[in-house]
């Protein structure tokens, strides 16, 4: 069984400065936070904050891929966790057939996001997963700031220095 989540925003986690991509329910009962790298957290605050930039990141560039193969995402689904790594795929439709792709979460939330396409997470994923306290879960002013001020001092040649 699946719920469809929405992404509430991004944290920094206070011990380790690493972002985390908070998804809730519809109901705000099931909260999951997800630690992802600093690039895939840019990408997604990028679309959260509709900051648009001269030239496509890989996100934007595989949303322009698929929309010239006439293919769309259907949905993502985060499936599975196991110790401590999230899996997740990405459901597209494509010359009538429905094909799904293994993927990162963060990179699927990224697409779905692009794409407008819905978040589910299995609900045992949400079962194994440490649930956070919902103080620490809020998307607020401080972090929304931290976040805007990140992204605004990025400069897109700076994508090309980092090494993977």
């Amino acid at each position: 069984m699946f719920i469809e989540m929405k992404v509430n925003g991004i944290v920094l986690d206070p011990q380790t400065n690493v972002p985390i991509v908070i998804l809730k329910d519809a109901t705000g009962k099931h909260t999951l936070p997800i630690w992802i790298g600093l690039l895939e957290a840019s990408a997604i605050a990028m679309e959260l904050e509709k900051i648009k930039i001269h030239r496509p990141l890989t996100h934007d560039l595989l949303k322009n891929i698929l929309e010239q193969l006439k293919a769309t995402v259907v949905k993502i689904e985060i499936t599975d966790i196991k110790n401590n790594t999230y899996y997740a795929l990405i459901h597209l439709e494509f010359g009538g057939k429905i094909v799904t792709v293994d993927s990162r979460p963060s990179d699927s939330i990224a697409l779905a996001l692009r794409t407008n396409s819905p978040i589910f997470v299995a609900k045992s994923v949400l079962e194994k997963s440490s649930q956070i306290d919902e103080k620490s879960a809020e998307f607020s002013q401080e972090n929304k700031d931290k976040w805007t001020e990140i992204l605004e001092n990025l400069d897109p040649e700076d994508f090309g220095k980092y090494k993977m």
